[in-house]
C-alpha cells in the first residue's frame, strides 16, 4: 500500500518524467544528475536531507560514466528517485543502503531501455529513409516528435517502475543494524571507487593526471587536519 499523498505521488512521477527526457530529449540542462534528482525529490517527500543524501552517493556512481554518443550508460534520473522514495521519513540510514542498491538496479534497467529506444528510433529512421532522401521535411518531423514521444514513454514508465519498487523496499522488513551499516558502507565504498575510476581514465596520462593527484592528496590532508 503507498503511504505517500497523493498530490506527492503526481509531483514525483512528474519529477522522475522530467528527468528521465532530460538525459536524452530535452531539456538537456542536467536536472538528471542524481545529486540534483535526490535533493528535488527529497524535497518533494518532504525529506531533504536524505534525498540529498542518497543522490550524492548514486551521484558517485554516475561520474564513473560519461553519457555522450552512443555510449552504453546506466539511466539514474527515475532511479535516483526510486531509491529516495525507499528511504525518505525513515528515522535513521537504516535503509540507504539498500536504497541505494535498489537505486543502482533500476539505473541498469533504465540504461537498457535507453538502448531499446535507440533501436527505435534507428528502425524508424530506415522506415522513411526514401522520404530522407528525397528532402521531405515533414519526414524529419514526424521523426523527430516520434522519437520524443517514445522517449517520453520510456520516462513515464520508469518513474512508475521506480515509484512502485521504492514503495516495495520502504514497507518491506528492515534489516538488522549490522547488516543496514554495513550495507551503507559498502555502497558508500563502491561509490567513491567508481567516481575515483572515473575520474582516473578522464585525467589520462598527462598533466590532468598529475593535477588529479595533487588535489586528491590535498583533500586527504584537509580530512586529516578536520579531524
Amino acid at each position: 500500500m503507498i503511504d505517500i499523498p497523493v498530490e506527492v505521488v503526481v509531483a514525483l512521477l512528474g519529477w522522475g518524467t522530467l528527468v528521465g527526457l532530460d538525459l536524452v530529449s530535452l531539456p538537456q540542462i542536467m536536472i538528471s544528475r542524481p545529486i540534483v534528482v535526490g535533493a528535488v525529490a527529497g524535497w518533494l517527500s518532504g525529506d531533504l536531507a536524505t534525498g540529498v543524501t542518497v543522490g550524492v552517493i548514486m551521484e558517485l556512481f554516475a561520474l564513473e560514466s560519461v553519457a555522450i554518443g552512443a555510449a552504453r550508460y546506466p539511466d539514474y534520473g527515475a532511479a535516483t528517485m526510486g531509491a529516495v522514495v525507499a528511504s525518505t521519513g525513515i528515522e535513521g540510514h537504516g535503509l540507504t543502503g539498500i536504497a541505494v542498491v535498489l537505486g543502482l538496479v533500476l539505473a541498469s534497467v533504465g540504461g537498457w531501455t535507453l538502448n531499446r529506444l535507440r533501436h527505435a528510433n534507428a528502425t524508424a529512421v530506415r522506415r522513411r529513409e526514401a522520404s530522407l532522401r528525397a528532402g521531405d521535411p515533414l519526414a524529419v518531423q514526424a521523426l523527430q516528435y516520434g522519437g520524443l514521444l517514445r522517449d517520453l514513454a520510456r520516462s513515464v514508465t520508469l518513474s512508475v517502475v521506480a515509484l512502485l519498487s521504492g514503495v516495495v523496499v520502504r514497507t518491506a522488513p528492515a534489516l538488522p543494524h549490522w547488516a543496514a551499516s554495513g550495507l551503507l558502507m559498502v555502497v558508500i565504498g563502491g561509490g567513491l571507487a567508481g567516481a575515483a575510476s572515473g575520474a582516473i581514465r578522464s585525467a589520462g596520462r598527462g598533466r590532468r593526471l598529475r593535477w588529479l593527484g595533487v588535489g586528491a592528496l590535498l583533500g586527504m590532508l584537509l580530512l586529516v587536519l578536520r579531524s
